[in-house]
């Protein structure tokens, strides 16, 4: 064989191990996979090891509408590919920008997005968008939207105007499993009886019993909400309810509020994440994302000191007040200044 022919060998095979790589999670998405994962020693399904989500921090939530009519699944092969090297350019070119974060980050391809598998994130409905508003979602929506608005108030008036995100209090479910710019390491830990999920950012901890207790009583709530688990087959299954009104997601109603997880082992270094949303007073349907969490243990958890080193909030707050005194001054000789947008809503706060 010549030596061009070797070349050109080779790079034939890189490209379709490439490839294959690419779409090993979209198939065991599918659930056409039929990889049987290792085993607790007291029999449990095992999922333990540190995972990140790093490399789906760009994908879109829902289908881009130049995908219309088309299902996640069909999304493969060479375009697949293109899809997620667009991906990696895009947010490339907005971190040199300085529009992710507010800065330039010094960690400009550490993200990686060509190696991410999924074109969007939602997988049901099957058109890749969330479901309409109910009359009562909307309504809610709307008078959100009015009392921010009817307020007065600023987006940095206080510190209570900052979303929980901000204040480094928490992310919620399943917010503090989104991927973002930073902080993208999970850490799962199981005994009999219990699975711990550990999240770098805010150093968040889930304690999830697996004994069929009753969740709490509705009155008592939190952040991270009441989970409960247990196995169907080889998926961990994981039931959260009583979170607290302030952070439920997306401006659900947290009286009727339940996320159901869905963590599957689908590859000896991937975990399938899948969650449902189901509020039926906040949407017409119950609807669910996806995403692949990759375990790598050069993304094991960090301190995350974020009280310590939250020089934003001081900055927002002072900045807040160094505007008004300008303003002041301005009203003095005249001059009066337009107020900022306060009906305009963090993620974390819808």
């Amino acid at each position: 064989m010549s030596q061009r022919s070797i070349a050109f060998a080779g790079v034939l095979t890189a490209a379709l191990l490439f490839t294959a790589f690419i779409q090993a999670p979209l198939r065991a998405q599918s659930g056409s996979s039929t990889y049987v994962g290792p085993r607790t020693p007291w029999g449990d399904p095992d999922l333990q090891g540190n995972y990140t989500n790093l490399w789906e921090a760009g994908t879109p939530f829902e289908r881009p509408e130049e995908f219309a009519g088309r299902k996640l699944e069909d999304i493969e092969g060479d375009e697949l590919v293109k899809i997620r090297r667009a991906i990696q350019e895009r947010t490339r070119t907005e971190q040199l920008a300085g529009d992710i974060g507010g800065t330039r980050w010094i960690w400009l391809d550490s993200h990686h997005h060509e190696k991410g598998s999924m074109a969007w994130l939602v997988v049901d409905p099957p058109d890749g968008k969330i479901p309409a508003l109910t009359p009562d979602g909307r309504a809610r929506q709307a008078a959100r939207a009015e009392a921010r608005k009817r307020s007065g108030r600023g987006p940095a008036d206080s510190y209570t105007d900052r979303s929980l995100y901000d204040r480094c209090i928490s992310r919620g479910v399943p917010g503090s499993m989104m991927p973002a710019i930073y902080g993208n390491s999970y850490d799962i830990v199981q005994s009999p009886g219990f699975v711990v999920i550990r999240y770098e950012m805010v150093h968040e901890a889930r304690v999830i019993p697996l004994d069929g207790s009753p969740h709490l009583p509705t009155g008592m709530r939190s952040y991270m909400g009441d989970a409960r688990g247990h196995w169907e087959g080889d998926t961990l299954v994981v039931e959260t309810t009583n979170i607290r009104d302030e952070i439920a997601y997306r401006g659900s109603n947290a009286a009727t509020l339940k996320l159901v997880e869905r963590f599957t082992r689908v590859a000896p270094d991937k975990v399938r994440w899948a969650v449902t949303i189901d509020d039926p007073s906040t949407w017409t349907r119950p609807w669910t994302f996806a995403m692949p969490l990759t375990q790598d243990n050069n993304e094991q958890l960090v301190p995350y000191e974020c009280h310590e080193g939250n020089y934003a909030m001081s900055n927002i707050l002072s900045a807040a007040r160094a505007e008004e005194r300008a303003a002041a001054e301005d009203a003095k000789r005249g001059i009066v200044r337009p107020r900022p947008n306060v009906a305009a809503e963090t993620e974390q706060e819808r």
